[in-house]
């Protein structure tokens, strides 16, 4: 047997190991393998592996020195399918993004600069900037602390996320048709890229409500099969080729606020549908609150990012219209509380007016999207795969 060291970690509301990319071999067809072997995959129970039979828990994060000089790492995420032998670099993931700033810190990799630490992080998937911010007293990587995020028990040190430029990385814009709605065998959509390829659809129109919870979701056969239809036409469109074997465009099917949000959401990630919402999905549904004359924009409820919470905070609700300054260039700040079925995610977001009829620009540009994720270091040790396995065979 062959040892591999490597960290599990949970980044954000996933979990998996982070390898050193010095680590793992270098021909990406035997890396994969190999990750299969790890996770153990193919098995929907993965019991011959570290995966935790999810999706969720299925994931991969490799961190290495920057191959770019406006970074300090380079982190490729991998989604290894659970029940198939594949392994899916097609996507990012912001949750696991989380893990990457305090792994590249204790494995040598940056520097810690006093009691806060920021790195530069590549993503290698979408060749994307984000800019990790961690707590680091006296020298090293903090944990604990008083944060929480929905849908990860107690608290820990928070870990401020800001993602630079991302818009259209996956699709080529942030509206890839040009288009606010799209019509996909009979449904309205709207086509959106702004870190992840997500179709944007109204519940309603689907004959759903909104409320219904992911077991519910799962079970409406008729419902996911038109779903799929719909994701398979939004990818090409969206300039993504065949995705029947990708893991994007996500799917999202929106409905009013229910507990003081801004939208509500029930997502397909593709095939089956997420217990909460993934950061990148998230910070693209609520840019689609935002686009004028989207499926979205009619019904979001979105607050001034300086005004206040929720939570009983003080904050100002606004419809959307008048979400942004009509000057040309004007800059907008909003905070927008994404309801997913196990609480909230909120984002914020500097917008700026865009009337330069820019293919594929809604009208808007995104300056930045900000949000907060935890993470916590689980075990340090080695998996081990056969021999055969590493050496390709």
């Amino acid at each position: 047997m062959t040892a591999v060291p490597c960290t599990l970690m949970r980044g954000g509301t996933s979990k998996g190991p982070f390898f050193l990319a010095r680590d793992l071999p270098s021909s990406i067809d035997v890396r994969d393998r190999v990750l299969l072997a790890i996770m153990g995959s193919p098995d929907i129970r993965q019991i011959d592996g570290l995966g935790g039979a999810d999706s969720l828990t299925s994931k991969v994060a490799i961190v290495g020195p920057s191959t770019r000089p406006d970074a300090d790492v380079d982190y490729l995420f991998l989604q290894v399918v659970v029940n198939e032998p594949r392994v899916d670099a097609s996507q990012n993931c912001g949750n696991m993004l989380a893990g990457v700033a305090p792994f590249a810190i204790e494995n040598g990799l940056v520097p810690i600069t006093g009691d806060r630490t920021r790195v530069r992080i590549h993503m290698v998937n979408t060749e994307s900037i984000a800019v990790a911010e961690i707590q680091t007293p006296h020298g090293r990587v903090q944990y604990s602390g008083e944060a929480s995020i929905d849908g990860v028990p107690g608290t820990a040190a928070p870990i401020l996320l800001d993602f630079l430029d991302i818009a259209g990385t996956s699709c080529g814009a942030l509206l890839p048709t040009g288009n606010a709605i799209d019509v996909i065998e009979g449904v309205a959509a709207t086509l959106i890229d702004n870190g992840m390829p997500v179709v944007v659809m109204r519940a309603a129109d689907l004959g759903k409500t909104g409320a219904e919870s992911p077991v519910e979701l799962e079970a409406d056969k008729a419902l996911k099969t038109r779903v799929e239809a719909i994701r398979l036409e939004a990818g090409r469109r969206m300039n993504l080729g065949d995705v029947t074997r990708k893991t994007v465009p996500k799917m999202c099917l929106i409905s009013e606020p229910k507990k003081g949000g801004a939208i509500a959401t029930r997502n397909f990630i593709p095939h089956t549908v997420h217990k909460a919402i993934g950061v990148f999905g998230a910070v693209s549904v609520a840019t689609a609150c935002m686009v004028p004359g989207s499926v979205a924009a009619s019904i979001a409820r979105v607050v001034h990012a300086a005004s206040g919470d929720r939570g009983g905070r003080p904050g100002v609700a606004i419809g959307t219209s008048g979400i942004l300054s009509s000057a040309p260039g004007a800059v907008s700040s909003r905070r927008l509380d994404v309801e997913h079925p196990t609480g909230f995610f909120t984002v914020e977001m500097d917008v700026e007016s865009d009337n330069s009829g820019t293919p594929g620009g809604a009208g808007i540009k995104v300056q930045r999207a900000a949000l907060l994720r935890t993470a916590r270091k689980i075990m340090v040790g080695e998996a081990f795969v056969d021999d055969a396995v590493w050496n390709g065979k």
